[in-house]
C-alpha cells in the first residue's frame, strides 16, 4: 500500500504553493484570503453537524461548501501565474442563496431589533460562520486592493452571511428557542 504524502516540508520557511506552483508568503493577502474562506467552510461543517438541522439546510449548506471550496481554489490562483482557475460561482449561484434566504425568512417572525448570537446550538454556530463569513469577505476585498478579484465571488460571500444569520434565526425558532435580543441597557 502506498501512502499519501501529507507533508511535504518545502513550507517550514514560511511560504506555501499556490495553484500553478508559485510560491507565496503564508501571511499574505491572498493567504490570508483563501485561508479564511477554508476556516469558514469548515464552521460550516460543525453547522451541518448540529442536532436539529433539517434536511433542506443540509443541501443548502453542501451547495455552499462546494462554492467555498472553489472560492479557494480560485483566490489560490496568482492571476499573473502560470494556471487560472475561474471564480467558481456565478450570478445563478447567488440568486440561488438569495431563494434561500427569501425562503427562510418567511418562516420566521419579523424582528425590529438586533438579534444576539445565541439559543440553540445550530443556531449559535450559524453565528460564529456568519462572522467568520464577514471577516472572509473583509480579507478577500484587501486582496482586491493589490490583485484583480472576481466581483461575483464578494457578492457570494456576502449573501452568504445573510444567509447564515436567517439560518441562525430559523434553527432557534424551529427548536422552539427564544431569540434573544439586544438591550442597550440590559441589566444584571
Amino acid at each position: 500500500m502506498t501512502r499519501s504524502i501529507v507533508y511535504t516540508r518545502t513550507g517550514d520557511n514560511g511560504t506555501t504553493s499556490l495553484v500553478g506552483g508559485e510560491r507565496a508568503d503564508k501571511d499574505s493577502a491572498r493567504l490570508e484570503a483563501y485561508g479564511t474562506i477554508d476556516e469558514l467552510n469548515s464552521h460550516i461543517g460543525v453547522v451541518m453537524a448540529c442536532r436539529g438541522v433539517d434536511g433542506r439546510q443540509l443541501e443548502t449548506l453542501t451547495f455552499v461548501q462546494h462554492r467555498l471550496f472553489n472560492i479557494g481554489g480560485y483566490l489560490a490562483c496568482d492571476p499573473n501565474g502560470s494556471y487560472l482557475l475561474p471564480p467558481g460561482v456565478d450570478e445563478a449561484d447567488i440568486a440561488a442563496l438569495e431563494r434561500e434566504i427569501d425562503h427562510t425568512d418567511s418562516q420566521l417572525p419579523k424582528v425590529k431589533r438586533f438579534t444576539l448570537p445565541s439559543g440553540s446550538m445550530a443556531a449559535a454556530q450559524c453565528h460564529v460562520a456568519r462572522s467568520v463569513c464577514r471577516r472572509a469577505e473583509r480579507r478577500i476585498l484587501a486582496l482586491s486592493r493589490t490583485s484583480a478579484v472576481a466581483p461575483v465571488v464578494l457578492k457570494f460571500v456576502n449573501r452568504l452571511s445573510d444567509l447564515l444569520y436567517v439560518l441562525a434565526r430559523f434553527n432557534n425558532v424551529n427548536q422552539n428557542i427564544d431569540e434573544l435580543f439586544w438591550e442597550k441597557d440590559c441589566q444584571l
